[in-house]
């Protein structure tokens, strides 16, 4: 594997561990991190902040306008995971998730890169029959910021005879859309080159919009990519019957959300998958990027270093290839993850027979010693 030799650190990251496991798996992330500059292949900026309750028990707030501040200045921002029992009473605008809520909404990341893929040593840890995923590698990518989720109007009203009605808008613009299946073709065309673009076209006139767009977007500059459509609950049946004729599916926010949940299952494990979530990119081709595992805090095991680390690492591995078109180091990491899995070693989560369960540090430990085989 060659690597690229640079030392730069112009690489600005921002790590915001958050609460739960969050610093743990975080920690084991940083471990690869400072490998790379150890080994002399890449230097990175990294600063430190708070995020969710750990924020809101430090200033009041889950995420202060200095850290966003910091967010903004940064390449890219690696994100642990927020909430908890412990702050559950909180009011709404309060509460731990709001942090990375406000994160998305401001730096505008508009476009959720769900990878869904299955290392040979996992097949077997699947609920669906190994040769069904054996292999698997596709990508949801979902919309991120607009939706039902923030359409207007919204919110629940009582009628004059004291009955209520809960009103959620599904809206979108035709350049909403158009951004995100760009993201979508543009993947594509680095990977196997299909897009598959979910909707509920048959009974939702949004879902039409989001055709009429893809087909204008594949015909006027991507005819190089195969494009095909499929409705949302069709989607989710094919997705456990056969998920290895996807590659790339490109859907709403509310389709994506679920849709994206339902492939994750198919890996065995939520503790293996990782994100990232664009923006637009800028004059200089730069995109603001927030990356982070699909997993929540796990309040029940925090601090008991039996977390699965290897969601926050390859979310690292996200990092490299979409923010700092390292495709080479991103393969090091994952490469090193894939040996990690092969040599024998499982974390609660992903543990088989004739495997061996090992704590979060025990982990982080294997994929280390892999890179260092590699390097």
């Amino acid at each position: 594997m060659r690597v690229s030799q640079t030392r730069g650190s112009n690489r600005k990251v921002l790590v915001l561990a958050g609460d739960g496991i969050g610093p743990e798996i975080m920690r084991q992330a940083l471990r690869v991190i400072e490998f790379f500059d150890r080994r002399h292949i890449a230097s990175f900026a990294v600063t430190e902040g708070l995020v969710g309750g750990a924020a809101y028990d430090a200033a009041g707030v889950p995420l202060t306008d200095d850290t966003l501040a910091q967010a903004f200045a940064s390449d890219a921002v690696l994100f642990g995971a927020v909430g908890g029992a412990k702050w559950d009473g909180l009011p709404f605008d309060l509460r731990p998730e709001r942090g990375i809520l406000r994160l998305r909404k401001e730096m505008d990341l508009f476009a959720n890169l769900r990878p869904a893929g299955v290392f040979d040593a996992l097949a077997d840890a699947s609920s669906l029959k190994p040769e069904l995923v054996a292999g698997l590698d596709l990508m949801i990518v979902r919309e991120l910021t607009g939706g039902i989720y923030f359409g207007e109007p919204r919110g629940v009203e009582t009628h004059a005879d004291g009955s209520r009605r809960g009103v959620n808008t599904e809206v979108y613009t035709e350049a909403e859309i158009e951004r995100v299946v760009r993201v979508a073709f543009d993947l594509a065309r680095k990977r196997r080159g299909r897009v598959s673009e979910v909707d509920k076209a048959n009974v939702m006139e949004s879902g039409g919009l989001w055709r009429e767009v893809a087909q204008r977007v594949r015909d006027t500059d991507y005819r190089d990519v195969e494009l095909s459509f499929m409705y949302a609950d069709n989607c989710a049946m094919q997705l456990v019957r056969n998920p290895k004729q996807f590659d790339v599916i490109v859907t709403s926010n509310l389709f994506g959300d679920i849709l994206s949940d339902c492939a994750a299952m198919l890996t065995g494990s939520l503790g293996m998958l990782p994100s990232a979530s664009l923006g637009s990119p800028d004059a200089a081709g730069q995109r603001k990027a927030l990356y982070e595992p699909v997993h929540g805090s796990a309040p029940d095991i925090a601090g008991k270093d039996v977390a699965n680390p290897l969601a926050c690492i390859l979310s690292f591995a996200m990092m490299l290839r979409y923010s700092f078109d390292m495709a080479a180091e991103a393969d090091l990491v994952e490469d090193a993850v894939r040996h990690a899995l092969a040599a024998g070693v499982r974390t609660s989560d992903i543990v088989q027979p004739n495997t061996a369960r090992v704590s979060t540090r025990v982990m982080g430990d294997t994929v280390l010693r892999e890179l260092e085989k590699a390097a």
